[in-house]
């Protein structure tokens, strides 16, 4: 091959390789169309968001920092839909998703982390507070189980589409939130599991429910609509005082007096 076809080719190719680069890769988005938290041999749905370009979508969980492809799926669409139909110790971790396009792959997604629940008995959520909220306070509780072994328990609100954030170290959970809002309102339910099994946990607690008091919140409404109605009536006060004052004025100047009207009096005309 003479060297100036060898530079060609070489060119080509950096340019084949410069326009591949350019080419957009949006990273992937994998979430759960239900609660990551599912119960043990329960099924969850999941879905790899990537590009209308696509053609392959891959799934794979992450064991030891080893991904495992689990499945693909094969097709020109926006986004792909994996379903997992037995939650157990060997399906619960955290997974990932990555897409193709034409000749390369995209970057993978954040982890999507799934738990599977009711290995171990259930603990027990309580408090020692009212469960009626009043709103601007706060709350405590506290799960506690007869399992030694449990070294972390997290705190959920039922209806929450991700992974419970409120978590707690030791063999006895303690939790505290506020302030109270009226989104507080709602069934609680406390896990248990250790730091070595991060995605085994407990069956959940019994439902704690949570009120918020309305009261609280009807009064304050009408406190400040007192208010205003009061700001209202000072303001309404005061302009009719001004429109008197102006009124007063605009008369004096218009009425005259006695003395004028006398100066005013009808001419005597000479005979």
């Amino acid at each position: 091959m003479a060297p100036q076809d060898i530079t060609l080719l070489c060119l080509a190719v950096f340019l084949g390789q410069s326009i591949c680069a350019q080419e957009e890769f949006p990273t992937p988005i994998l979430s759960a169309a239900t609660s990551p938290v599912v119960p043990w041999n329960g099924s969850v749905r999941i879905i790899c968001q990537g590009t209308p370009e696509a053609f392959l979508y891959q799934l794979y969980l992450v064991k030891n920092s080893t991904p495992t492809v689990i499945e693909e799926k094969l097709g020109f669409q926006k986004e792909a839909e994996f379903i997992i139909k037995y939650m157990n110790t060997t399906t619960a971790g955290y997974y990932q998703c990555r897409y193709r396009k034409k000749y390369h792959w995209s970057e993978q997604s954040k982890p999507l982390e799934l738990v599977v629940t009711g290995l171990y008995d259930k603990p027990v959520l309580s408090t020692d507070q009212s469960h009626v909220l009043k709103p601007g306070g706060s709350i405590s509780f506290q799960c506690s189980s007869a399992h030694s072994l449990f070294n972390r328990f997290s705190l959920a609100k039922e209806g929450d589409a991700s992974l419970p954030g409120h978590r707690h170290e030791g063999h006895r959970g303690n939790f505290s939130l506020g302030p109270v809002n009226p989104d507080f309102a709602g069934n609680y339910r406390c896990y248990g599991w250790h730091n070595s099994s991060p995605y085994v946990w407990s069956a959940p607690s019994d439902a704690l429910e949570l009120t918020v008091s309305l009261m609280s919140l009807d009064s304050k409404k009408q406190d400040y609509m007192m208010e205003n109605s009061i700001r209202m009536g000072v303001a309404g006060l005061v302009l009719v005082v001004l429109l008197v004052i102006l009124a007063e004025d605009w008369n004096s100047h218009r009425v005259p007096h006695k003395e004028d009207c006398q100066e005013l009096a009808a001419p005597r005309w000479s005979k």
